[in-house]
């Protein structure tokens, strides 16, 4: 009787387990190319699927080349969400499943901004040009809010989350993206048009949304720019009257000095591509709209 007690709990326990393998083999897996849209579709989906960003860490996720192993997990995720805006390039070159994808940007191409042609090179990643369209245009509250519905009705349109619980949780970060927007112009208002200079050219539509005069260089996130680079500052600082830098990443103590030597400030401000260090989307741009205001203010 013992025995047969004993082998009663083991297949139940069994069972319990491959129920639970069966459930995590069947969640939906949703595949996002940057950061804000993982963070945008995570809050909206309330953890009813799994969201994926597959770049890896030290990649620049607009110019990353999945592999065929990563190209693979992606053709059979659920939903892709992609930027738009001629964000992530290798969309451009592998074959996806044209009903999962979602252009998040689709319903704003009208506010895109074009930008000119400049041809460099990241890394290992070759060269490439910047002709085109600005593509960070999560950092606009407002255009980010236009993604995030986008991918609410992905999201019940396909079945992936209770349709009432994705309209709350939408309206609940559209709340977040309103009092974001509404922080950052309260910031800058006393500083319209003001010159700054941007380490690379990623601030396009923050800077139109809240009226700062942004000048981009084309330097290497978190790298130590060269004499030339230095001198390329300079010169650019002299015809702006630009007295604060943005950088999109830490860079040395050596960078810091070498610009603080021009009579700049340096302000760090994460462009979001990524996940930021103990920090979400919300929390990284609230805290850098108030480092840059402050450093603004400082020099007028």
């Amino acid at each position: 009787m013992v025995h047969r007690y004993i082998e009663r709990v083991v297949l139940a326990v069994f069972g319990l387990l491959m129920a639970t393998v069966v459930v995590a083999q069947d969640r939906p897996k949703v595949v996002a190319v940057n950061y804000p849209l993982q963070y945008f579709a995570e809050r909206l989906l309330g953890g009813s699927a799994e969201v994926v960003f597959p770049v890896p860490d030290g990649v620049d996720p607009s110019f990353w080349r999945p592999s065929i192993s990563d190209i693979s997990m992606i053709q059979s995720a659920d939903l892709i969400l992609l930027n738009g805006a001629g964000f992530a390039t290798w969309v451009d070159r592998v074959t996806l499943p044209r009903s999962r994808l979602v252009n998040t940007t689709a319903a704003i191409k009208d506010q895109f901004i074009v930008t000119e042609s400049i041809t460099h090179s990241h890394g290992d990643g070759g060269e490439h040009s910047h002709e085109g369209l600005a593509s960070y245009v999560w950092l606009d509250p407002t255009l980010a809010m236009a993604q995030a519905e986008a991918i609410a009705e992905a999201i019940k349109a396909r079945n992936l989350a209770p349709p009432d619980e994705v309209e709350d949780r939408l309206q609940q970060l559209r709340k977040e993206l309103e009092a974001l927007d509404q922080q950052a112009k309260s910031a800058f208002s006393d500083v319209q048009n003001a010159a700054l200079i941007a380490t690379h050219p990623r601030y396009q539509y923050f800077g139109r949304r809240y009226g700062l005069e942004i000048s981009s260089l084309e330097w290497e996130a978190g790298a130590t720019p060269n004499d030339a680079q230095i001198a390329e500052l300079q010169m650019l600082a002299q015809e702006t009257a630009a007295q604060v830098l943005i950088w999109e990443a830490e860079p040395p103590v050596e960078a810091i000095e070498a610009v603080e030597s021009l009579g700049l400030q340096s302000v760090i401000f994460p462009t979001l591509v990524r996940e930021p260090a103990d920090a979400t989307y919300l929390s990284s741009f609230e805290q850098s709209v108030g480092t840059l205001s402050e450093a603004i203010q400082m020099r007028q």
